[in-house]
């Protein structure tokens, strides 16, 4: 089972490699693309079942056992995570080989995507910080080629400032990593869990704020989203919508492993409710003032954060397992809606709300596509945002948390609202002339095949929440994962 692990990071890089020396023969790195994305998406599922059955599991990369080699572990929480991402990395993969574009463009673009998925599968599976600073930056470097490869001359400025935060957050991060070894002499995870509570009180706080800012810069939670809405939309909408579904959700997903694993804390953290409240709140607003699709969008990315950051808040069981299920959620449901959003202009050729209408009478199925996605953003029944928010609202009733529970559903009020906002605009009303063509019935295939998933994410709620409920339990109580970790595995 061990050897499992590693796969879903080493199949992305030998993609990498293939996908590079197949570069004049487009037809071959397509399919060695999408049989890469597809087969790591298929290792994925193996781990979490295997991982759910017999517990954690953990290799020591290249023979050298934890802490002073490189570990890549795996329990229900990271696995969980690898088979969302790869999910999305096929559907987005699938959309975007359909597009008609030049040959060049594409044949960049295989090699950066699976640049970037094997980050993403190194950020959820490496066991050690410093690690995890290279998994992020092998992630945002392949962005960095992707937010800006076939950028505008106007798009430079939004495009350059993703990049200058991106590089200001790796410094932090790497300022942090050193602070950590200053004190404790190691970066692996699991030693870090034992050897941090001998370091003195306010140094260890003081640490665990520091790495909240730094994956909150790179989750965009409140104050620290500013360069999300300007930088999202610039991008071609396989770029943008694996962007909006994966890259702020695997800044989640470093909070809620070093806070629970090297900094826990006893009850909920007011403060970081206080960041949940404001990161919804102010992420829906600015949704609501925005004219055009991905804009708004965007916004909701920055909103929807904040319901995850809300249940890490609590530090209950129950509220890290809905936290966990509504990263799942919309992993697939923000990259539906960027993927709908792109289907939108392939059609009308713009996304301004003013220049669409009456896609609906054009375009049914597109509207069809819509309908599911926007209603579980927005929280409906029986979707999957349904069945995150209603957990995390249980569990601050739990909690005691009367406030943030009170401005979750205002904010989730405020979604709908701007989910009608684009059906009036794009939708609703009589046909323009604004038509450019019909969008590929495989761009359409792959968005319907991501929309069927989150709904089934819905009808499979409770067994999900009964899985991140057990994973929720393994992050507080991390034995497990610490007794893997520096066991070493096979």
């Amino acid at each position: 089972m061990n050897v499992l692990a590693s796969l879903p990071v080493a199949i992305p890089f030998a993609a990498v490699g293939l996908t590079l020396l197949a570069w004049r023969r487009l037809a071959l790195q397509r399919a060695i693309s999408i049989a890469a994305t597809a087969g790591s998406l298929g290792v994925a599922v193996a781990l979490l079942i295997a991982v759910d059955t017999d517990g954690v599991a953990a290799v020591a990369v290249g023979g050298w056992e934890a802490p002073i080699g490189i570990a890549l572990v795996a329990d229900r929480l990271s696995a969980l995570m690898l088979v969302a991402a790869g999910a999305a990395l096929l559907g987005v993969l699938v959309f975007a080989v359909a597009q008609r574009d030049t040959d060049e463009a594409l044949r960049a673009f295989h090699p950066v995507y699976q640049t970037l998925a094997a980050g993403v599968a190194l950020a959820f599976l490496t066991g050690d910080l410093f690690t995890l600073f290279v998994a992020f930056e092998i992630m945002l470097t392949a962005s960095y080629v992707l937010i800006t490869h076939r950028a505008r001359a106007g798009d430079v400025r939004a495009t350059m400032t993703y990049v200058v935060v991106g590089l200001i957050a790796s410094a932090l991060f790497l300022v942090g990593v050193g602070f950590v070894y200053a004190a404790t002499g190691t970066v692996n995870m699991a030693d870090l869990s034992l050897r941090l509570a001998d370091v003195d009180p306010a140094v260890r706080t003081a640490l665990g704020w520091l790495f909240f800012m730094v994956f909150g810069i790179k989750a965009a939670i409140f104050p620290l989203f500013f360069w999300l809405p300007d930088s999202y939309p610039t991008a071609p909408t396989p770029v943008t919508a694996i962007f909006a579904g994966l890259l702020t959700k695997v800044g989640v997903y470093a909070i809620i492993r070093t806070q629970t694993l090297l900094f826990p804390v006893e009850g909920a953290s007011t403060f970081m409710l206080l960041i949940a409240g404001l990161t919804m709140v102010v992420g829906v607003l600015g949704a609501i003032a925005q004219g055009d699709i991905k804009r708004i969008l965007s916004f909701h990315i920055v909103s929807q954060i904040g319901y995850m950051i809300m249940g890490l808040g609590f530090f209950t069981v129950a509220g890290i397992a809905a936290a966990v299920l509504f990263v799942v959620h919309q992993i697939v449901v923000k990259t539906v809606m960027f993927l709908v959003g792109g289907l939108v202009e392939t059609a009308s050729g713009t996304g301004r709300l003013r220049d669409v209408d009456g896609l609906l009478h054009r375009f049914p199925v597109i509207a069809v596509l819509f309908l599911p996605a926007a209603l579980s953003l927005a929280g409906l029944p029986p979707f999957s945002g349904f069945v995150g928010k209603l957990a995390l609202v249980e569990a601050g009733f739990d909690a005691g948390r009367w406030v943030v529970v009170g401005v979750s559903l205002f904010a989730s009020l405020l979604t709908l609202f701007s989910m009608t906002k684009i059906w009036a605009g794009a939708f609703w009303g009589a046909p323009s002339a604004n038509l450019v063509r019909r969008p590929p019935s495989t761009m359409l295939a792959a968005t319907g095949a991501l929309v069927v998933l989150s709904v089934a994410i819905g009808i499979a709620g409770q067994p999900l929440l009964e899985l991140a409920t057990r994973a929720a339990s393994d992050l507080l109580d991390p034995a497990a994962y610490v007794a893997a970790t520096l066991g070493g595995g096979a």
